[in-house]
């Protein structure tokens, strides 16, 4: 099948046909992580009450969806930045960091590929920092800290996701701190995306840390908690001096309006935040379980996502394979570095799509 695999979950009119299927093929989408909830129900309404300010510019600085951000995250309104989704705010820190001379990052692997993507963009070279594969005993991925920290000496910055995609494991707190006191000492930048951060109970954000460290900054993404990729939305915080450097280097009106006048209420929308949790507080564990029962390797999650490989030697193509014809869409992980394809991501989903991919797994275990 060659190795131009689709870069990106979600999309399966790309990955179906790389596969032997049709494009437009009907499926359960496993391969985007995005919340089985769906969009709040009072969204529609709201876009179409919206459209009659389509006929005036969107304020350039998006002051009242920062206020709103600002005052979520217990923040002032210039440490943040409206962004059109987590991947602009991705290109803005990449973009930050060139204007500061730097050369060279370094890239905790395996995860998304567009840290990469933005560092050789702007010209510099990256370095990968591989988290480290625990026995099999254990499942997870861990970051080794003395790695780490020669890290934040050697290189201009560090790209972390935590939760990191694709293994929804979570760099402890006090290693985020250790990292940014080194990077202190040596001038180097932290950037952490918390896109899936909204996903972890307790609360695991990082945004209290930005009071000590001014070389902290933190991408996020509101698109897959609240189910609206389409309308790219998302945000970073930071010291306000580097976000003051970082608005000067973004592309005017980045954010349309009808994005932006969503700010507000999806954040006060805190039921609807608090139904999320209670559904993957059940359906995760449920599901982690389930898996785990047929002879799956399961990496134990903080995110609404799971990474998972066959126990035995079965290659995880074959299932990948098994599962789109029987109309479910995981995602393969031939572009994620060190994976190589020889794992599987899935979402969590309803309890109802969950157990339509069980039965689908535990049909292939049995051939």
């Amino acid at each position: 099948m060659g190795n131009n695999w689709p870069s990106h979950g979600g999309r399966p009119e790309q990955i179906l046909p790389h596969l032997g299927l049709a494009a437009h093929s009907e499926v359960i989408d496993f391969s985007a992580n995005l919340n089985p909830l769906g969009a709040p129900e009072w969204l529609p309404q709201r876009l179409i009450e919206s459209l009659a300010g389509l006929e005036a510019y969107p304020d350039p600085d998006y002051s009242a969806a920062c206020r709103a951000i600002a005052q979520h995250e217990g923040l002032l309104p210039a440490q943040v930045r409206l962004t059109n989704g987590g991947a602009e705010a991705i290109f803005l820190a990449a973009a930050l960091l060139a204007e500061r001379g730097a050369s060279r990052a370094t890239i905790v692997e395996p995860t998304f590929c567009e840290y990469a993507r933005a560092c050789h963009h702007y010209a510099m070279a990256v370095e990968a920092l591989p988290l480290k594969q625990e026995a099999p005993e254990h499942e997870g991925f861990v970051l080794n800290e003395a790695l780490a920290l020669a890290a934040m000496r050697a290189t201009d910055a560090v790209f972390l996701c935590r939760p990191n995609n694709p293994t929804g494991t979570l760099v402890e707190r006090e290693l985020i701190e250790r990292m940014l006191r080194e990077g202190q000492r040596h001038g180097s930048l932290l950037v952490v995306d918390e896109a899936f951060v909204d996903f972890v109970a307790p609360d695991e954000r990082l945004t209290p840390l930005l009071a000590r460290y001014d070389n902290l900054l933190l991408l996020r993404s509101m698109t897959k908690l609240y189910t609206i990729p389409g309308l790219r939305l998302g945000y970073l915080l930071g010291a306000e001096a580097v976000v003051q450097r970082i608005a000067a280097l973004q592309l005017p009106w980045s954010v349309n309006a009808l994005a932006a006048a969503l700010v507000e209420p999806l954040l006060a929308d805190t039921d609807y935040h608090a139904r999320t949790l209670a559904w993957l507080d059940i359906e995760r564990p449920w599901l982690e379980h389930e898996l785990r029962s047929l002879g799956l390797r399961v990496v134990p999650s903080c995110a609404n996502f799971l990474l998972l490989q066959d126990s035995g030697s079965r290659p995880m193509s074959a299932l990948l394979e098994h599962l789109a014809r029987g109309g479910i869409l995981a995602r393969h992980t031939h572009n994620f570095t060190g994976l190589d394809g020889a794992w599987l991501r899935i979402a969590v989903r309803t309890r109802h799509d969950n157990t339509r991919l069980v039965k689908a797994v535990a049909d292939w275990r049995a051939t």
